[in-house]
């Protein structure tokens, strides 16, 4: 199980990339420019909904680009929350 954090747009070839490797059992936090992913009804949060893995957003970075229409399955983590992750997940990839 793996811990991917994705800081990059949903139009970037990152967050294609990182879809195609994630695998259920891992968690994808999105961060940065990565929340926007997870804008309700997108075909970007449709995507992220089929991909089998548990979503995690950095409340703090929807909030700084004011999304406030996150897709409701997605669990909402602040820094705090960021930490706890990366301490249940050994594993961790990065994406930009």
């Amino acid at each position: 199980m793996i811990l991917h954090t994705l800081n990059a747009s949903p139009g970037s070839s990152a967050f294609n990339d990182c879809l195609k490797v994630i695998t259920p059992g891992d968690s994808l936090l999105l961060m940065g420019d990565g929340v926007y992913a997870a804008i309700a009804d997108t075909d970007a949060s449709r995507k992220l909904g089929s991909c089998g893995a548990h979503i995690h957003i950095l409340q703090q970075d929807a909030v700084a680009r004011g999304i406030d229409k996150l897709v409701t399955e997605a669990n909402r983590v602040d820094l705090d929350g960021f930490v706890t992750l990366t301490e249940q997940y050994p594993r961790q990839q990065a994406w930009y």
